[in-house]
């Protein structure tokens, strides 16, 4: 994507002159679409059990059905979204003003401060990120980094795209930008490192995008690397994933063995898969089969192909993106599309390697594929706001 200029940043233009109204980017609802009905079909593939088949409302809500549930809301949340002029979040009275943009800022820090109190937060698999909303006939949780990684793209390309806001200036521009987005990443950080990687790598694009000082960004970087670190210092099992990847010889019935089974699934589907259905490694022999490692499972199942496909879906989301932030009618879509398509774009990437053992493992989702409802359905949301920008796209 090309850098945007300081003079392209403040310009205060409706896009009028450039482009006009119409629908919604169909290519982006569509991918996206297609991406959770498969989600769909391989996370109820991944939870077969060997249990019975007698109806239960636990189970139920514990089995894909579940997951089809979250998929029609983020679809719904996504179509929504899509008729919705993004415009209304861009740094202007015009569009809504302060209003547009800071409650969900300001909703998502306060979430992730309080997921740090003493018994705020539900625990799984020794970490917490998630607050519990309803915990009757089934439990149902709310992961507030996922609220956050859509509210931080949205703020920062407000900010950045803010008529007389100057990047360039250290004191005025660049730092306040960066400590406010510094502490939401943070905080996400303490309960999920991998997503808080991952903001922190969209906040450096979009300051690059938005023409910041080279000099700025280095000192941006080496702070973030401390702050990793510190972060991987305050939870033992980070250095264990860290010290089990660089590990010529891991155990593979400890540390190393979520991995090395997720390899033998991949392994054991070839080109074609054992087929829809047929995978072994889901009878208790992979942990997060249908989650976090849910590509594995797609892999054994429906081989390189079927795991091609789905990278092959991303890519196109990934170029159809670059599109629209490059025929964006103002200088806030191109960076709001810029920010929404890396985000999720970046999750993928992030998800493929840890899955394929190219980076150590950390808890992160494949989007609008891996179960769960959070990112569903606010992953869903951005993939709208990415296709309004589409409605003022230049002709």
């Amino acid at each position: 994507m090309t850098t945007l200029s300081g003079t392209e940043l403040r310009e205060e233009s409706d896009g009028r002159a450039a482009a006009g109204e119409s629908a919604y980017d169909a290519t982006v609802v569509l991918i996206v679409g297609a991406l959770m009905t498969f989600g769909a079909v391989m996370v109820y593939s991944a939870s077969v059990t060997i249990r019975g088949a007698e109806f239960h409302i636990e189970r139920w809500w514990a089995t894909p059905l579940r997951q089809s549930v979250f998929a029609l809301a983020g679809l719904a949340a996504m179509l929504l979204t899509a008729f919705f002029n993004y415009r209304f979040f861009a740094w202007s009275p015009k569009w809504g003003g302060w209003a547009a943009r800071l409650p969900a800022l300001a909703a998502a820090i306060l979430l992730l401060a309080a997921m740090v109190v003493p018994g705020a937060a539900a625990s799984r698999l020794g970490s917490a990120r998630s607050i519990v909303v309803f915990d009757g006939a089934f439990t149902l949780g709310f992961q507030p980094a996922e609220l956050a990684k859509v509210a931080l793209v949205i703020w920062l390309a407000s900010r950045l795209t803010r008529a007389g806001y100057d990047v360039r200036d250290l004191r005025r521009g660049f730092a306040p930008l960066v400590g406010l987005a510094g502490i939401l990443i943070v905080l996400t950080g303490i309960s999920d490192f991998g997503t808080a990687v991952l903001m922190g790598a969209v906040l450096l694009a979009l300051l690059v995008l938005a023409g910041a000082r080279w000099a700025h960004i280095a000192l941006l970087m080496l702070g973030g690397v401390v702050a990793g670190a510190l972060l991987i210092l305050i939870e033992p099992y980070r250095m264990k994933r860290i010290l089990t990847f660089f590990s010529e010889t891991p155990d593979p019935t400890g540390a190393g063995y979520q991995i090395q089974q997720a390899m033998i699934a991949i392994g054991s589907g070839g080109w074609w898969g054992r087929g829809l259905g047929a995978g072994l490694q889901k009878y208790g022999y992979l942990p997060q089969d249908n989650n976090d490692f849910i590509l594995a499972i797609i892999c054994e199942e429906l081989g390189v192909v079927g795991g091609a496909a789905v990278v092959a879906l991303f890519l196109a989301l990934l170029w159809r993106g670059w599109r629209l932030s490059a025929t964006a009618g103002d200088s806030f879509g191109r960076l709001l599309a810029a920010g929404l398509t890396l985000s999720i774009c970046l999750q993928a990437a992030f998800n493929v390697a840890v899955v394929t053992n190219s980076v150590p493992t950390k808890g992160i989702s494949l989007p609008f594929v891996s179960a769960g409802g959070s990112g569903v359905l606010f992953l869903g949301a951005a993939a709208g706001l990415l296709a309004s920008v589409g409605r003022f796209a230049r002709r």
